[in-house]
């Protein structure tokens, strides 16, 4: 009897395991049934596709028809940039011309943040105007042109490249922010912008622009009253641009940049803005930041800061002289950051410290080929105190002296920032 009870009991322990694993097996079949990837929330996969690159995005639409379809949606098209490259010579990634062809057919109508970005060659530049000029039912917000390289956009002819920019002029009325640096744009095609979106632009880089004259720039400032943010080059700048978006119908500007650039030394005059012109402009937009980037030769800088201006920012791409940064502490009291890339072989001790008296917002500096002694330099520090939180200076500029040796000078210059620093070092490679 035991022998057999214990055959049954082994069958019973038997039974109850195979149970056991059908159980298993079911609530593993039931729950990857619950898990369907194919059936997920199509606004669960339209999250997960914002944060994949388009080629990912591309291979996970085949998988089913449900992510195909969300991969088709409205949203994940609002916001594209095209880059286009000649494989030939570029090593830069390009937007596959068939998907160009699917985007222009499918998704036109919900492009609205667009940029291009296009290397040196001509055929690119081409390509994106070709791209523009079908882009004639969309309503575009944002627009920006990018020449990674040398600006292409200056081969093409002119007409051309105007033409396609038209398109996108006329048929967005709600053009808010628009990039053509280095492009051909003219007068003409700055009306036709200002008379479809003078309601709604609020930024407009158009630095390097030959073909526009302040006259043109000037139509803009008149008639987009909410424009906040102008990137120009000098020659844009005048006292009646200054004047137009200082009256009482513009909105307060909050970000204007200049820049100054010279290619060929003597040959390029700089006319002077009046004193009357700066103060009007910064009694309506007291906050803003005035950014000028300066590319000029030594005796090119005559008709600048020779009474003050309400510079914030100020970037010296090019060799400036001592009277230069001399005159730069005497007349910029709103500087907030400046960059100095190369000065010559004389200290700027007393410049320095100048700057340092007179620029109590200045939280930012960078020194490049230039000479300041390690007294100076920290007397300088001194002066600022913590409120310097960019502080960018190469070994090679801090000259040793009776007080301070390198080895001693980031100590003290730790000291009075409230943080550990360094100067910058040359890598040796």
């Amino acid at each position: 009897m035991k022998r057999g009870g214990g055959r049954d009991s082994d069958h019973n322990s038997s039974e109850e395991g195979t149970a056991e694993k059908s159980k298993k097996l079911r609530t593993t079949n039931e729950h990857s049934q619950t898990c369907d990837w194919g059936n997920l929330l199509q606004d669960i996969i339209l999250q997960v596709f914002k944060y994949l690159p388009l080629l990912d995005r591309a291979h996970a639409s085949q998988v089913c028809r449900n992510w195909n379809q969300v991969f088709h949606m409205p949203d994940l098209w609002r916001c594209f940039e095209f880059e286009l490259n000649q494989p030939a010579t570029s090593y830069l990634k390009a937007t596959h011309p068939e998907l160009i062809k699917q985007i222009i057919k499918r998704h036109s109508n919900h492009l609205q943040y667009v940029s291009f970005k296009v290397d040196s060659s001509k055929e690119s530049a081409e390509a994106a105007c070709d791209i523009l000029s079908q882009l004639v039912n969309c309503s575009l917000k944002t627009l920006g042109l990018i020449s990674t390289a040398r600006p292409s956009f200056m081969d093409l002819p002119k007409s051309h490249f105007i033409s396609a920019l038209t398109v996108v002029f006329v048929n967005s009325k709600s053009l808010s922010s628009l990039k053509i640096d280095d492009t051909p744009v003219d007068d003409p095609s700055l009306k036709v912008l200002v008379a479809n979106n003078s309601d709604t632009l609020k930024l407009l880089k158009m630095s390097s622009c030959p073909h526009v004259s302040p006259a043109g720039v000037l139509c803009v400032a008149d008639r987009c009253h909410g424009l906040r943010e102008l990137a120009l080059n000098y020659h844009l700048l005048s006292d009646e641009l200054l004047l137009a978006l200082s009256s009482e119908k513009h909105v307060r500007l909050e970000h204007l940049r200049i820049d100054v650039v010279s290619e060929n030394p003597g040959q390029t005059h700089f006319h002077a803005i009046q004193k009357s012109s700066w103060d009007a402009f910064i009694r309506h937009s007291p906050k803003v930041n005035l950014v000028m980037y300066f590319f000029l030769y030594e005796e090119e800088f005559d008709p600048f800061f020779r009474y003050e201006i309400p510079a914030t920012h100020l970037y010296f791409g090019r060799s400036v002289s001592k009277d230069v940064l001399g005159r730069v502490g005497m007349t910029c009291p709103r500087l907030v950051e400046l960059v100095v890339c190369a000065n010559g072989l004389r200290p700027l001790d007393e410049e320095l410290i100048r700057i340092a008296e007179r620029c109590k917002n200045l939280s930012a500096i960078g020194l490049g080929e230039c000479e300041v002694s390690c007294s100076a330099f920290v007397e300088f520090v001194k002066m600022c105190g913590g409120r310097l939180s960019q502080l960018s200076i190469m070994e090679e500029v801090l000259i040793p002296d009776q007080k301070y040796s390198l080895e001693q000078i980031h100590w003290e210059v730790s000291k009075h920032l409230g943080r550990v620093w360094f100067p910058d070092m040359m890598p040796t490679w």
